[in-house]
This record gives C-alpha cells, sequence and structure tokens, in this order.
C-alpha cells in the first residue's frame, strides 16, 4: 500500500475533532454530483445556475480533501448519457468546465494537484480539450491529491471497449487468453494505474450509480445523501468519513469476530 498523503494542520485539525485517525479514511473517494437541476428549480432559476453553484461546491471539496491527506477524489462531471440533454446545456457545461480548468489550474498547481481524466475524448470540442490538456501537462509532476475527473465517461462503455482492445490483442498475438484475470482485464480500464474507490459518495439521494465505474467500486463503501450537490460541504463530507471509518470492510472474509468455529453437531443419540 502506498504511503499516505499527510494532512496540513487545518486537517490534522478536523480529524481530531471528529475522533478519527488518518489511517481510518479512504484514500480513494468517488462522487456521484447530482442535484444541480432541482437546486435550481427549487428556487425558480435557470438549470445552468445550479450547475454553476455546484461548480462552487467542488472547489471546496477539493480543498477539504487536500487538507485531510486523501490521495485521490474522482468526480463525476459528465457522462455518455448525457449528451441527451438539450444542446444549450451542453454547451453551458463545456464552457463551465473550461473555465474550471482555466481558473483552477494556478490552485491545483499550489496545492500540489495532480489532475486526471477518465472518458471519452471523442465528442469533446477542441476548445475543451485544449484546456484540458494543458492543465494534464502542467499538473503530471505533482505528488499531491489526484483529481479524476470522468468526463464522457461510462462504465459500460469502458468495459465493452477494453473487452475489444483484448480480442484485437489477442488475435494480433500479444496477448494469450489464457492470461486473462481480473488483473490483466484491470490493466485495459481507463482507470489503469489508479487504486479503485474505497469510498462512493451521491447526492440528492437517489439510490443508483448511474453506470459509474462499474468494474472498480466491486468493494466500494457507498453513502447517500440527501443534500443536493451545491449544498453539499464539508460537514457532509466529514459525515461519509465517520459512516465509512463504522464499516466494517470484509472484501468477502468473515470479520475476526466472527471467526471462531462454529460447534459441531452433537452425534450422540437421544
Amino acid at each position: 500500500m502506498a504511503q499516505r498523503l499527510p494532512q496540513t494542520a487545518d486537517g490534522a485539525k478536523t480529524l481530531a475533532g471528529l475522533g478519527l485517525k488518518p489511517d481510518q479514511l479512504p484514500a480513494h473517494i468517488a462522487i456521484i454530483m447530482d442535484g444541480n437541476g432541482r437546486w435550481a428549480q427549487r428556487r425558480g432559476r435557470p438549470r445552468m445556475l445550479g450547475h454553476r453553484a455546484g461548480l462552487k461546491t467542488v472547489r471546496i471539496v477539493v480543498e477539504e480533501a487536500c487538507q485531510l491527506g486523501i490521495e485521490q477524489l474522482t468526480l463525476y462531471c459528465l457522462s455518455i448519457e448525457n449528451w441527451k440533454r438539450p444542446t444549450f446545456e451542453l454547451e453551458f457545461l463545456m464552457r463551465l468546465l473550461r473555465h474550471y480548468l482555466r481558473s483552477e489550474l494556478p490552485r491545483m498547481q499550489e496545492q500540489n494537484i495532480r489532475l486526471a481524466m477518465i472518458g471519452r475524448r471523442e465528442g469533446l470540442p477542441r476548445w475543451v480539450l485544449k484546456s484540458l490538456d494543458h492543465a494534464l501537462e502542467a499538473t503530471k509532476g505533482n505528488t499531491g491529491l489526484v483529481l479524476c475527473l470522468a468526463i464522457n465517461y461510462g462504465g459500460r462503455t469502458e468495459l465493452a471497449d477494453a473487452a475489444r482492445q483484448m480480442a484485437v490483442d489477442v488475435q494480433a498475438g500479444r496477448l494469450d487468453p489464457s492470461e486473462i484475470n481480473e488483473e490483466r482485464l484491470s490493466s485495459y480500464l481507463l482507470t489503469a494505474g489508479m487504486p479503485d474507490p474505497d469510498l462512493l459518495i451521491r447526492t440528492a439521494g437517489e439510490l443508483r450509480i448511474s453506470n459509474f465505474l462499474l468494474w472498480q467500486i466491486s468493494y466500494a463503501e457507498i453513502w447517500v445523501t440527501e443534500v443536493l450537490w451545491p449544498d453539499f460541504r464539508p460537514r457532509e463530507l466529514h459525515q461519509s468519513l465517520l459512516a465509512y471509518a463504522q464499516r466494517q470492510r470484509k472484501f468477502g472474509a468473515l470479520p475476526a469476530v466472527e471467526s471462531s468455529p462454529v460447534p459441531a453437531a452433537s452425534s450422540a443419540r437421544p
């Protein structure tokens, strides 16, 4: 296991106040950021203002994750299915993404954040890719929090693409079918080299995973809050961390307290 990132002074103070130790924290948190549209609609405002408010939450949560020493934060920004939305909303989201990449790059450098991206590049505007590639290149040497943005991403598509490439490699003689196992398949995914999420957070109370990291969250702990994403703040993140620390992660095995042998049935006859 890789060495955990250190907390800032404020982060250490926060953990002490929560009664948590650094080794009780998830190394990798993935978040389905849901509720921007509902947040705006409840206020009688356009959906786009909800997305803008959600961007403010991204900044706050990234800042808190850095302070707490979280190793990776993966945010579900845009799914492949989201292209079904109105054109004007998609255009706004693309411009908001470009604005975030440009405006937050100095902060990423200051906080030693390394940016990563998973998802299909095909279909994204060239002017978005230009800003994205610039930020990826500028932060590639940073050694702090990995901020992974899932853009134009779908879990089923990722698995299908991986299977297709494996088939190509088998046909070309580069891959022996007998060598295909979970580890080899993982190496063909967009998340190759990244740790699987330990904690999956979903906002807005929805009880579904929406085609997000289907392979990678097999053993992730799931925490759902009714709070809409624009209202999500460090207090909700702290609640998720407290809940995570109370879970007993067994990965299919029995916990130590339950591993005592079962008493054998008596063979005595009445």
